[in-house]
């Protein structure tokens, strides 16, 4: 499997599936913290599951979440999740 590349987003990407307690508390984290952010349920679309797969060498985890700076965090907890949109929103890169 050839590695995957991190897709160009200009907000916070979530890929998710509706069954994902940890998908469920990183989207309540953003929402709290007044990030618009867009979500794919990799259930419901192939081309992102297998895109997570790749990303995550060979696992299918989710939370995902792509960032705008091109980084991404798997299954992060709620501090570090917080931390990445306070460093995003300091270098301009969130409202």
């Amino acid at each position: 499997m050839a590695p995957a590349v991190v897709p160009k987003v200009g907000r916070p990407l979530v890929y998710s599936t509706t069954w994902c307690g940890d998908c469920v508390r990183a989207s309540r984290v953003l929402r709290a913290e007044n990030v618009e952010y867009d979500e794919v349920n990799i259930d419901r679309d192939a081309a992102a599951a297998d895109l997570v797969v790749s990303l995550n060498r060979g696992m299918r985890s989710v939370p995902t979440i792509v960032f705008p700076d091109g980084s991404l965090l798997v299954e992060p907890s709620n501090a570090t999740l917080k931390a990445k949109v306070e460093q995003l929103r300091e270098a301009g890169l969130l409202t």
